[in-house]
């Protein structure tokens, strides 16, 4: 095949740069590993993590499309009650970690939606089950990328191309100049970074699954083979953390010290506190109809299932199986996880365990119920013409860097801004035995420099692969700002097509930058904070 884009990797980010290209009149081609696009969505099942401003702004105006698109697909997919339809904030799952808590369904629906009329007029060809195998470069260009596909393989040539995988994928197998893990503080000045760098300090991974919890049932799965060693795992981190894995009590992200967290499937609505079954629900019972065996379904992305025993990421030969490990190690987690919770997990009335937890396998596209796919949150990262450190947006660092107090302090302005983001700084366990590391941040820029590779001239980054760090990934891995890495990405590809430049014209020549931020501009891309 041949197209004028190709973009490798249909999560968050892909489907923005598809998009993007899409409007401009470009051939393009997006594939996809799993049956489903939309990535961490979908196919990874996190509900969106967004700031507290994202109902009025601080992202583009296509992101904001899909949101709504979202809230519509349950006005007509989903019984809701009369109050929860007229609600223009709905909240489907009414779960805490975000204002638009939804099942990895509506949020494939508003996606497929969103990319139909470019399919249906034939500029965009989506092709899922297609994994990436080998890379094709000429010099400094790349010129196709080689994919398997029921065991055949399909050569895409192009003349643009995104790496919008979950991990990176095309940098390793292009020679794509990049980094893994985490870099050394004498490489960026970053006050956490480590002393030395390690490709192996990689965040954990998750698989994600979905239960509902039925009452007087019993849905107790059979004892998983690994729960013997999981269901007594002391972590060995830095620092310590406080006793077992499988246990309701954990390091408090910020603090470090011992936090004990609720689970309580029947009290926790009427409690009104924070619950890990309310945290991350993505179907509430109160929304929908009465009468009709609608139940609340929470999704299970917790500190409990946090993977963080081997790393998804190694370079050359052990590619592959370091991600088929890593995936498998996951998802032995998860399942020891759920039977924990089904059989040992401590009841507010003192009893142990709730049997009546169901996996909801139709709510996550699986036989299992497991998803698709795990939830990444560390992706390879190219090293960029730009790179986003600690130093840009941390608030403790800014306040060193400039001076000022924190009600005054603001994070670093690039002038060639292409979207914003705003999340803590929050690095999950790694591999190599940190703990949390979770700090205060600003409302942040992307400079377009974070975008282009030092070297090649012909492949963009697409999600959490920018010119990021180890420590800056934990702002910027979340849903918003993937979808604007993507989004501006297949922008950038379309504007160098048209002008018949390099993305280094772009960034090096003002005349070119700025109409190419007015481009931006005019497509709803918010680049600066109010």
């Amino acid at each position: 095949m041949r197209c004028q884009v190709l973009i490798v990797g249909g999560g968050v980010g892909g489907c923005a740069a598809s998009l993007a290209a899409s409007r401009h009149g470009l051939r393009v081609v997006m594939t996809e590993e799993t049956a489903w696009i939309g990535g961490q969505l979908t196919n990874q099942a996190v509900p969106p993590d967004e700031h507290p401003w994202i109902e009025t702004h601080g992202c583009t105006a296509a992101y904001r499309s899909f949101r709504e698109r979202v809230r519509a697909w349950y006005r007509t997919n989903r019984p809701l009650t009369e109050a929860a339809a007229a609600d223009p904030l709905l909240n489907p799952g009414a779960g805490l970690v975000s204002r638009l808590c939804c099942e990895p369904r509506a949020a494939l629906g508003a996606l497929t939606e969103m990319l139909a009329p470019w399919r249906e007029c034939g500029a965009l060809a989506v092709l899922t089950g297609c994994r990436p195998h080998r890379v094709a470069v000429d010099g400094d260009r790349v010129t196709a990328v080689i994919f398997q596909v029921d065991g055949e393989e399909l050569a895409i040539e192009a003349d643009w191309f995104v790496d919008a995988t979950e991990t990176g994928e095309l940098l390793e197998l292009g020679a794509v100049e990049h980094v893994v893990g985490a870099e050394a503080r004498s490489d960026t000045g970053e006050p956490h970074a480590p002393t030395v760098a390690d490709p192996l300090n990689q965040q954990a991974i998750t698989m994600c699954f979905a239960v509902e919890y039925r009452p007087g049932e019993d849905w107790t799965i059979d004892r998983p083979a690994d729960y013997a060693r999981w269901g007594t795992l002391e972590p060995l981190m830095r620092p310590a953390w406080p006793g077992k894995l499988l246990s309701l009590t954990g390091s408090d992200p910020v603090t470090l010290t011992p936090r004990t967290l609720v689970f309580d499937p029947e009290g926790e609505e009427a409690s009104g506190g924070f619950g890990l079954w309310r945290y991350r629900r993505i179907a509430a019972a109160r929304n929908l109809i009465p009468g009709q065996g609608n139940r609340d379904v929470s999704l299970i992305n917790w500190p409990m299932n946090d993977y963080f025993e081997a790393p998804a990421i190694l370079p050359g030969a052990d590619r592959a199986a370091a991600m088929s490990r890593a995936t498998a190690g996951a998802e032995s987690l998860s399942w020891s996880l759920l039977y924990w919770l089904q059989t040992e997990a401590p009841r507010p009335d003192g009893g142990a365990g709730w049997p009546g937890l169901r996996m909801r396998p139709d709510v996550m596209g699986t036989e299992t119920g497991m998803a698709m796919a795990p939830y990444i949150r560390e992706s390879r990262r190219i090293r960029a013409r730009a790179t986003l450190l600690e130093q840009h947006l941390a608030l403790e660092a800014r306040m060193r860097e400039t001076g000022l107090p924190a009600d005054q302090v603001r994070a670093a302005d690039f002038p060639d801004s292409i979207g914003i983001g705003s999340y803590r700084i929050d690095l999950h366990p790694t591999c190599t035995g940190d703990n949390y590391l979770d700090v205060a941040s600003l409302q942040f820029q992307i400079p377009l420099g974070a975008l282009l590779p030092v070297r090649v001239e012909n492949l963009l980054p697409g999600c959490k692969n920018l010119g990021s760090t180890h420590i800056t990934n934990g702002c910027t891995r979340l849903h918003p700002v993937e979808w604007c890495v993507g989004e501006a990405a297949g922008q950038l590809c379309a504007f160098c097509i048209s002008h018949n430049c390099p993305t280094g014209a772009v960034h090096s020549k003002a005349e070119l930058r700025d109409e190419f931020l007015r481009v931006l501009d005019s497509e709803g891309v918010e680049r600066r904070w109010r």
